[in-house]
């Protein structure tokens, strides 16, 4: 090895790493879904489950839909709702129509292969297992905001 790349091996080794750890973001979103949240509009499913999701023609209440709303308020987002069934609200998330879902999904979802899963909340009133919403596969970001939000919320 010659002389001048021992010398400067390492140094630029150094400088390329640092460069590469500057340009990325930990946790990021590949589909940007947080900043296009953020200020905007948040695409919600609602599928009805008791007391935490109850739908009443157009309107999305219960105790998991009143957190979500609250979510939006905190980030500035307005929410837009859908109703439908599980399935087709995890069809939505895969679709890039909807950027979390709601209903009666536990930490025992069998949809955990086609969405992102929140850590389970058994304190959410009308929760008889621990409870979980649905988001896009892969925005981590977007994951990791909403699961500090419903921590601290949970926490209560």
């Amino acid at each position: 090895m010659s002389r001048w790349r021992r010398a400067w091996s390492v140094p630029l080794l150094v400088l390329a790493l640092c460069i590469a750890g500057c340009a990325t973001t930990v946790p990021s979103d590949p589909e940007g879904t947080l900043d296009r949240v953020r200020g905007g509009e948040l695409r919600a499913g609602a599928s009805a489950s008791g007391e935490l999701v109850t739908i009443d023609g157009s309107d999305v209440g219960g105790t998991l839909a009143h957190l979500v709303e609250e979510f939006a308020v905190s980030i500035d987002a307005k929410v837009t709702w859908t109703i439908g069934s599980e399935e087709d609200l995890v069809d939505g998330l895969e679709a890039g129509d909807l950027d979390l879902a709601i209903g009666g999904m536990t930490d025992a979802t069998p949809w955990s292969t086609r969405a992102a899963v929140t850590r389970g909340y058994d304190t959410i009133p009308g929760a008889n297992a621990p409870v979980v919403l649905l988001l896009p596969l892969g925005e981590n970001a977007w994951l990791a905001t909403v699961e500090g939000y419903l921590d601290k919320e949970a926490a209560r």
